[in-house]
């Protein structure tokens, strides 16, 4: 093992493109937690760009539509659709372990796709400020949402899942179609009235498969309500008309066909949007969010320097060197954080993707953090464990909600960065190697987040 050198990419693997935090590429990426397929999600620069990568002409020779999710194959296959690409990735236990099992689980997906999701996109999408609100709309839809839960309610009165006595696609699918309805607007005296479907939803979330994509869960404690402001600075800025020149008469028939010209002009120009699916442009949309660092002042230790040292050059003799001598003390802190939950991990692969769904869900940190997490142990006798360093001396998941899935899942300690303990558990963690006395199992796999 190299130390300090983050396991290769490979290429040809299974890889899943979409955007972070897509619910349909959740689907697929639950499905594959169970049967063990091996997947790699292009979710982030440069492996893959919303709204540039899926116009890409080689994009759209493989997936027409420019859709994601998007699945391609260690042997060239090709999916859309991600009700297909989860079926395809899952096991057949999954599917159904029978012919009328299989129809059910069928059956359910459809139910997701054509009764949940177009109410909950009424009802959610004005929320999260990527659709205007409509009173009549969101009101009708908010019906519709109470009879596809009693619906489910009902089923599982007797059932502890959608299909049999196991985890299906079934429960995938319904599930991740409810997640934005139970996190906006699924408020406590709403979904009083649907336990047992809330108790299926959460005994699902719970599920280590489930958790190693999703993370932690909240429940909505209060509904989510339309923002006026928030959707104004979603929407695209659109380019002032151009002011009418006053001119005689001899300027109007000049003046009528230059304007003609630039009408053709910008008709032969389709709008970049067209061919999106408007639920993945909105969804991948986001508002112009305040800097959670803006309030620090300027460091002198430059993240992005140190990180090349790390990837490009010995870790021991050159990275650690570096990181201590250019270590701003006072703007930035380390801390040690471990995951509470060791009991639950079973296989190495799964608690591996639980790390790395982590580092996905705190793609925005990147500029101002580094980490180094370990995976210690065996199947079903293991635990996760990392050094992590912020910008600023506090907990830095605090400062933005969107930070918030994964980490009280952790305990967390600030180090003493002048501390012998502190120095060694670096050197430790960041080089992959060392007596890890404070661990009690063999080092595994790492993953480092830069």
């Amino acid at each position: 093992m190299a130390a300090g050198v983050s396991e290769p990419v490979n290429r040809q693997a299974n890889t899943l493109y979409t955007y972070p935090e897509n619910w349909r590429a959740f689907k697929a990426q639950i499905a594959a937690q169970y049967s063990g397929a091996k997947l790699r999600v292009a979710s982030s620069p440069p492996d893959f760009i919303f709204g540039q990568t899926n116009h890409s002409p080689a994009f759209l020779s493989n997936f027409p539509l420019g859709k994601v999710p998007a699945f391609q194959g260690d042997d060239g296959f090709c999916l859309f659709e991600s009700n297909a690409i989860a079926h395809y990735l899952g096991s057949d236990a999954l599917r159904g372990s029978s012919k009328q099992a299989s129809a059910q689980v069928l059956q359910w997906m459809s139910f997701a796709d054509s009764e949940i999701i177009p109410p909950a996109s009424t009802w959610v999408f004005p929320t999260l400020g990527i659709m205007q609100y409509n009173k009549q709309a969101t009101e009708q839809a908010k019906e519709e949402v109470k009879r596809v839960l009693g619906v489910l309610n009902e089923h599982l009165k007797t059932r502890t899942f959608l299909v049999g006595e196991r985890v299906s696609l079934a429960d995938i699918t319904v599930t991740c179609s409810l997640l934005w309805l139970y996190k906006q607007v699924l408020e406590p005296s709403f979904r009083q009235a649907f336990p047992n479907t809330t108790r299926w939803f959460l005994t699902c979330v719970n599920q280590p498969q489930f958790r190693a994509v999703l993370g932690e869960v909240r429940l909505c404690e209060k509904m989510a309500q339309f923002d006026a402001k928030k959707f104004a600075e979603m929407q695209p800025k659109k380019e002032a008309a151009p002011k009418k020149e006053k001119g005689g008469k001899e300027g109007g028939k000049p003046e009528k066909k230059e304007k003609k010209e630039k009408k053709e002009e910008k008709k032969a120009a389709p709008a970049p949007e067209e061919e999106l699916d408007e639920c993945d442009a909105a969804l991948a949309s986001e508002p112009k969010t305040k800097d959670p660092f803006a309030h620090l002042p300027k460091s002198s230790f430059v993240m992005d320097e140190f990180k090349r040292k790390y990837s490009n050059e010995d870790t021991l003799s050159v990275a650690l060197p570096y990181f201590w001598e250019h270590l701003d003390r006072e703007g930035y802190s380390i801390w040690y954080g471990e995951y509470r939950f060791p009991e639950e991990l079973a296989m190495t692969f799964m608690s591996c993707n639980l790390i790395t769904g982590m580092f996905q869900r705190l793609e925005k940190l990147r500029k101002n953090a580094f980490a180094s997490v370990i995976l210690f142990g065996s199947n079903n006798d293991s635990s996760i464990s990392g050094i992590w360093v912020f910008r600023g001396q506090d907990l830095a998941f605090t400062l933005s909600d969107d930070w918030q899935v994964d980490y009280e899942s952790y305990s967390w300690r600030k180090l003493d960065v002048e501390s012998e303990e502190c120095c060694t558990m670096v050197k430790e963690y960041f080089a992959w190697e060392g007596e890890f006395k404070h661990v009690g199992k063999p080092f595994n796999q790492g993953k480092i987040f830069k």
